[in-house]
């Protein structure tokens, strides 16, 4: 496999930290007081994108060049940034993609751009999805992917490595937000980030998935990298648009307008709706006058 050799390691791929902090003038929010800053995480390497990074560094680091096991949906921004990381940095790749019925399928765009940096993709049916952290499951699974030896990298990246790694996102940001908000699939980057920040500063994550389950995982993840809870934070579960990768027609509308306004491309499935929320939520009053507001851009649109 073609790229970079994996004893040089993720750092070898010049990430631009710390990334850009970006003031953002939009009347909507300076007519209630509230200055809007970007951090511009998708700017931090034009392949690991945003949080991708943050989370898969620490964990590639360590894996010694053995192939690297994880696991997505048919359009996982982690499963495109695994596949990717594993071309430049010469590493064997095995992704397992939820979906037994997608095997006989052509790939998708995101599929196919996983296949094409060299990524195996591995297609299991979605109840033996559900059960993948069991042992006996998971054993079994990568048995069947011929991958028993490898390093295996949870869904979404977000273990205790990765939630280090986003502590970093807290420490650049320091003082210059008093609320830092970012979109949460599995909540690993809110959880480093969070620990992060100093204090008198908190995090409001926006779930893109239903279910209200998130608040546990956070909590869990923070047990696993810090050994208890870290720094403040709260979730708006209001803000999903009827699940992951769904949107409706107020949200479409305001991605469009932010775009028309500020020259940005949003990426729909986190970006756009955590940047809406924080629409509503100043509208709402939720920020006092005065408020320093940091939206965290954790990826751009694909392809």
């Amino acid at each position: 496999m073609n790229g970079t050799d994996t004893a040089s390691g993720p750092a070898s791929l010049r990430p631009r930290l710390p990334s850009p902090l970006q003031e953002t003038a939009d009347g909507r929010f300076e007519r209630h007081g509230v200055r809007l800053l970007l951090k511009r995480d998708d700017l931090i390497h034009p392949e690991l994108v945003g949080n991708k990074w943050r989370k898969l560094a620490p964990i590639l680091a360590t894996v010694d060049g053995r192939t690297v096991v994880t696991f997505g949906g048919a359009y996982s921004n982690h499963l495109r940034a695994t596949a990717a990381a594993g071309r430049l940095l010469g590493l064997s790749t095995v992704g397992v993609v939820r979906g037994q019925e997608l095997a006989g399928r052509p790939l998708n765009p995101s599929l196919s751009r996983c296949a094409a940096d060299g990524m195996r993709l591995h297609f299991v049916d979605r109840s033996t999805y559900r059960r993948k952290t069991e042992p006996e499951v998971l054993a079994a699974l990568l048995r069947s992917a011929d991958a028993e030896d490898a390093v295996v990298v949870p869904e979404g990246g977000s273990n205790a490595e990765a939630v280090r790694g986003c502590r970093a996102l807290g420490t650049e940001l320091g003082e210059h937000a008093d609320v830092v908000a970012l979109a949460c699939g599995t909540g690993g980057t809110l959880a480093g980030l969070a620990a992060g920040l100093p204090p008198g500063r908190r995090v409001l994550g926006i779930p893109v998935l239903k279910g209200g389950f998130l608040a546990d995982d956070i909590r869990r993840l923070q047990d696993l990298a810090f050994g208890g809870p870290r720094g403040s934070w709260d979730l708006d579960d209001r803000f999903h648009g009827g699940g992951y990768a769904r949107t409706t027609p107020e949200l479409d509308s305001f991605a469009e307008d932010f775009e028309r306004r500020h020259d940005l491309p949003l990426e729909r499935v986190y970006v756009a709706k955590m940047l809406h929320a924080l629409l509503v939520l100043t509208q709402e009053g939720a920020f006092p006058r005065g408020t320093t507001l940091t939206a965290v851009v954790t990826g751009r649109p694909f392809p």
